[in-house]
């Protein structure tokens, strides 16, 4: 999955020479936290909804009035992300720049934005939480063939695999997430359990 895939677009954006009330209301009646700010067409900085609360508070050492231009409160220069990035990657920038969007610039024109709230959505597109279907995580071997011979039983059961995501736990062991085209979890789980596999959920129930 890429950033092309998840952002917003078009983007909703404001003069670097709004107000601050100006761009506050824009927000408002968008329904948004974020706007990037452009100057003659270009992507210049990004003002969020918590960056205004807290330049107009009273508790502000210098507090500005409402009538002050966006770029004296703006975040610049900005960190983007392209149109063709991973979007694990886009993640990534965000929890270690520890912002919550990120412009989204393909030949210097701001094409799309992708803010938190995104990346979740993502996340559960990955996961196929959408679609019916239940959930199995495994322990396996971090080793080759390990995640093939798991789904060739699942295969041999019938059972399609909507979503696999895997992590390593370090060591010699790998824990992978499926989603599956199945209600019927716990019994193939007994069933693994069976066959040797370290079934981690759903839980081993003794009957």
């Amino acid at each position: 999955m890429l950033v092309r895939d998840i952002m917003k677009a078009p983007v909703t954006v404001v003069d670097v020479g709004a107000t601050l009330a100006a761009a506050y209301t824009l927000m408002q009646e968008r329904r948004i936290r974020h706007l990037p700010v452009l100057r003659h067409e270009k992507l210049v900085g990004v003002v969020t909804d918590r960056d205004l609360r807290l330049a107009t508070s009273a508790l502000a050492a210098r507090p500005f009035a409402p009538e002050a231009r966006i770029d004296k409160v703006m975040s610049a220069p900005v960190r983007t992300a392209d149109p063709l990035d991973p979007v694990e990657e886009a993640a990534r920038t965000m929890r270690q720049l520890k912002i919550g969007c990120l412009p989204v610039v393909s030949n210097d024109e701001l094409v799309g934005i992708v803010t938190g709230v995104d990346l979740l959505d993502a996340l559960l597109r990955l996961t196929g939480v959408g679609k019916a279907a239940g959930r199995l995580e495994v322990g396996l071997s971090d080793q080759p063939g390990e995640l093939a011979r798991l789904a060739s039983y699942l295969a041999q059961r019938q059972v399609n695999i909507h979503s696999i995501l895997s992590q390593a736990e370090g060591g010699e062991k790998v824990r992978v997430i499926l989603r599956l085209g199945t209600i019927e979890v716990n019994l193939i789980a007994e069933e693994l359990r069976a066959q040797g596999f370290d079934v981690v959920w759903p839980a081993h129930k003794p009957w």
